[in-house]
């Protein structure tokens, strides 16, 4: 790292003295309310009134019928996957996964939590790439993937950052292929999307759907997810895959593999108490977002995009991308990186190296599945057709990766509610100094 304390650019400029953190959780005082209530009644357990409580107001939230509280928001996009598999393809014999030796679509630019359960259930991913439209799963791609892989039934769509992606179209192109869609709305609790003239919530908008309650979310349990279906005997399912798989029986008896995926209810009466600020939340992350965009507005670069017609996202996080004129020289592997700072140009790497010297916290943007050393000789398509990275270093095709290029140009900037405009202001100084021309 450069000794940016020491670099001209940045002269007079005073690290924070408490950290500024991405996103940390926001407490107001009710989670501790509803803990203790289950710890002076002794319902510690994964059964109680919060777990009930959380699971009611869930389902009421999305439009969703039916919600199953489990332990995160991996497991709920599990047992999601398991779900669909079991429905297109029968029950898995115990040393199987449900998707053996099929192919399931899946977004490229996403955490891996998003992916990693089809190979949990013997599947193999096909990554879509992304639009940058939204920095989601791209329609054209996915139309080219169905031509290609005409047998595929089943997609799995993040909204990343909590911005929806083209739902409207994807929906489509997946109801004329007869595909089952899994929605990982992990990041995007409390979004909305203008869906056939009715804005409809994110974490109800497929067959099946996830939420996240992890402690960097936008609404935090410390731990947990939640499962979301219109379909009650789906519901009965996952809740009895997620508790072993226990028959009703006197003793512990057992016909299909389970997990121990439940939510404590501990855990649950801290969302209890956080889930009355979704709102206020979301309005502090688009405050956020927006003091970034009128702040850096005379810089060479943008913000992450939405529709504003026919999206409102959560903001949960503010990134932003470098314009590929202002790049400066820049080079990563799979772990290490380096740069040449220029006059008027930066890189990511740059501008999270300034953000650490100075106490704060940025993030890059998630590198892509097809990317990945694990998945790089998965399938990879792009609008263009198919495209494969073998070697794990992207594709050969100039133009058409486009993932990988935000990956190259973006970065997810401090984004925590309690940041006040003031702190803001100097993240915004960073950026700006990182694009200066140093003195001396």
């Amino acid at each position: 790292m450069m000794d940016f304390l020491n670099d001209s650019r940045f002269e007079g400029l005073v690290p924070f003295e408490s950290k500024l953190w991405l996103s940390s959780p926001t407490m107001h005082g009710d989670e501790q309310m509803w803990v203790d209530k289950a710890i002076q009644t002794n319902w510690v357990s994964t059964v109680g009134e919060n777990i009930d409580v959380i699971e009611r107001t869930m389902a009421e939230n999305t439009g969703c019928k039916y919600a199953v509280a489990l332990s995160a928001g991996t497991a709920a996009l599990h047992l999601a996957t398991k779900l669909a598999g079991e429905k297109l393809y029968g029950q898995a014999l115990p040393d199987r996964g449900t998707l053996e030796g099929r192919r399931v679509f899946c977004s490229d630019c996403t955490f891996d939590a998003s992916v990693n359960p089809v190979a949990y259930e013997d599947g193999e991913a096909v990554f879509i790439d992304t639009e940058y439209d939204t920095w989601n799963m791209d329609p054209t791609a996915l139309e080219k993937a169905f031509e290609i892989y005409p047998e595929v039934k089943l997609v799995v769509i993040a909204h990343l950052y909590g911005t929806p992606g083209k739902i409207d179209e994807l929906k489509a192109i997946c109801e004329k292929h007869g595909a089952m869609i899994i929605e990982d709305a992990a990041e995007s609790l409390g979004a909305r999307y203008l869906l056939n003239g009715v804005w409809v919530e994110t974490g109800s908008l497929g067959n099946f759907n996830a939420i996240s309650f992890n402690g960097n979310k936008i609404i935090t349990g410390s731990a947990g997810g939640m499962f979301l279906t219109n379909n009650k005997d789906d519901a009965v399912k996952v809740r009895k895959w997620s508790t072993q798989s226990r028959e009703p029986a006197p003793w512990y008896q057992h016909t299909e593999i389970g997990y121990n995926y439940r939510m404590s209810n501990l855990i649950a009466g801290v969302v209890r108490g956080q889930m009355p600020y979704l709102n206020e939340h979301i309005a502090q992350k688009r405050a956020i977002w927006e003091r970034y965009e009128k702040g850096l507005a005379d810089l060479p670069v943008k913000m992450n995009p939405w529709d504003k017609q026919k999206s409102s996202p959560n903001f949960w996080l503010s990134c932003m991308t470098i314009n590929d004129e202002a790049m400066c020289e820049t080079f990563r592997d799979d772990c290490n990186y380096s740069y040449t700072p220029e006059p008027g140009k930066s890189c990511p790497s740059e501008i999270l190296d300034a953000f650490a010297a100075f106490n704060a916290e940025g993030r890059p943007i998630w590198k892509p599945m097809h990317l990945q050393p694990i998945y790089s000789k998965n399938a990879f398509v792009t609008a263009q057709g198919l495209a494969k990275s073998p070697d794990g270093k992207g594709i050969t095709a100039q133009g058409t990766d486009v993932g990988a290029d935000i990956f190259r140009r973006g970065l997810c900037l401090p984004s925590d509610n309690k940041m006040t405009p003031q702190q803001q202001d100097f993240i915004i100084e960073i950026i700006h100094r990182c694009f200066s021309k140093r003195t001396k």
